[in-house]
């Protein structure tokens, strides 16, 4: 087990502070972080603490799940490694794809249809 942990079900008002803060009953906190959607800035209604050994992590876990904060109900987990990302673009041409060109394209499409294909070119 590691001493980060997850949690989720964060009211969209709580700051890192405060989450850090509901988590010191616990032990000793090192960082907490709420996650925020980086164009408008909210909340995304979860968040990450870390404690200082992994003994209190699981004090945390135990004693922190399913408790209320704000006003809601939170999950505490045990957080995972993040994994590396394979894909970071979100646009991918034809080209990247091995795919041919419009040309190309024109023609399957027209082929489906039972059309001729047009020389446009």
């Amino acid at each position: 087990m590691t001493n980060k942990l997850f949690v989720a079900g964060i009211s969209y008002n709580i700051t890192s502070d405060q989450l850090g803060a509901h988590f010191a009953s616990a032990g000793q906190v090192i960082s907490s972080n709420v996650i925020t959607d980086k164009f408008s800035g909210q909340s995304k209604g979860f968040g990450f603490v870390e404690m200082s050994s992994e003994a209190e992590a699981k004090t945390a876990m135990d004693t922190l799940n399913n408790s209320s904060l704000d006003g809601r109900t939170i999950v505490v987990k045990e957080a995972k490694p993040m994994e590396p990302r394979s894909n970071t673009g979100g646009f991918r041409s034809n080209r990247d794809s091995g795919g041919g060109d419009r040309r190309d394209s024109r023609d399957r499409n027209n082929k489906s249809r039972g059309r001729k294909p047009q020389n446009r070119w």
